[in-house]
């Protein structure tokens, strides 16, 4: 089916789930047909001597019946199709690198950096380690090598990501494992997207489920200050590294999970780490709530928070929880804004936005 195809069944769905809450027309972000996805993992396949990348028919066993042998994979961005074949030539002429390695992933960014985890069935040793170096060395790429119970880390285990929002670059540090946006020229759709939604702010916003602040940073351009809450303490490092780097010192990061930040905020319990990290939240002047929960959506205490604030930015990665949550949210506030970001072409997932403003 032609892309412009499905992704008008994704508008037209979209649409319809939103028609009750009289939402206005919906803003659409295509992706580009092929190159898109920065990452990407791969099954190496063993015939003999030789070896291959693989993958397998959805719903299926790991089998050769139902094996899909790879020599490119279109949907990935044009820098991991370029590695791909110079990679496996490598390690196919390499028995220590060969030998029982089971699993590859790409991390691929638009600054240029690339990350390779090459997982195996056997203990990884020094021979092993001796002979990443050198690919790593050949190929100017991060190598993590992983077995069971081991990660050995050549140089580094993360990538430095810059993503261009409204004319401005922003870095962001992606951590192997760590969840980032696939798709990254639509994620700075997205991000300028929720930027305009806070043009015409003021005062000061707070920010569930932050992640390694992929919104958070251009967003704190639109206001005086920015209060962030992520429960990951590998995401929480991730963002201090980015605020940091960017020089955005009108952030603050609280470690605490949505429904711990709605109970602070209620007064209906205190947390230590707030005070320990000269977090006071009487001292925000909060005007905007941005939301970008898990595929379970907003628990009903915190969307009790949500509502009590003039303008929420909402962005979905499930459709069905946002409009479980807006049943709740349109009883206080109208839908001023929406946009279908198409992170995902080909296939059925759906990630949207909407803006929020109190009646």
């Amino acid at each position: 089916m032609p892309y412009a195809t499905q992704l008008q069944e994704k508008v037209n769905r979209l649409t319809a789930l939103l028609a009750p809450f009289a939402a206005p027309e919906l803003r659409v972000f295509p992706s580009a047909e092929q190159g898109y996805r920065m990452r990407a993992e791969f099954r190496i396949w063993h015939e003999g001597e030789d070896i291959c990348y693989a993958m397998f028919e959805a719903g299926s066993k790991a089998s050769s019946t139902s094996l899909i042998k790879m020599t490119q994979f279109p949907a990935a961005h044009e820098s991991i199709n370029a590695l791909m074949p110079v990679l496996l030539a490598k390690v196919s002429g390499c028995p220590i690198l060969k030998n029982r390695f089971y699993q590859c992933e790409f991390l691929a960014t638009l600054s240029g950096e690339m990350l390779v985890t090459m997982i195996y069935h056997k203990k990884l040793d020094e021979e092993w380690t001796a002979a990443a170096q050198t690919l790593q060395d050949e190929l100017g790429i991060f190598i993590i090598g992983r077995s069971r119970g081991q990660k050995i880390v050549l140089q580094q285990d993360y990538v430095t990501e810059k993503l261009t929002v409204h004319g401005e670059t922003f870095q962001y540090r992606q951590l192997e494992g760590g969840f980032t946006q696939p798709n990254a020229r639509v994620c700075e759709k997205m991000l300028q997207w929720a930027c305009d939604q806070a043009a015409d702010a003021h005062g000061d916003l707070l920010e569930l489920y932050c992640g390694n602040g992929n919104f958070t940073l251009p967003l704190s351009r639109r206001f005086q200050r920015v209060l962030a809450t992520e429960v990951s303490k590998t995401s929480v490092a991730a963002a201090q590294w980015n605020i940091q780097a960017n020089q955005a010192d009108n952030i603050a990061i609280a470690r605490l999970s949505a429904e711990e930040f709605a109970a602070a905020f209620s007064g209906c319990r205190d947390f230590q780490r707030l005070a320990a990290q000269g977090i006071c939240l009487k001292d925000y002047d909060f005007s905007t709530i941005f939301i970008d929960p898990p595929r379970a959506g907003v628990d009903d205490e915190t969307l009790k928070l949500v509502a009590q604030f003039d303008r929420v930015i909402y962005v979905s990665c499930n459709p069905e929880t946002l409009v479980s949550n807006l049943m709740t949210l349109t009883q206080t506030h109208a839908i001023h804004a929406a946009a279908l970001f198409d992170q995902f072409p080909f296939t059925h997932h759906i990630e949207s936005g909407v803006m929020l403003l109190k009646k």
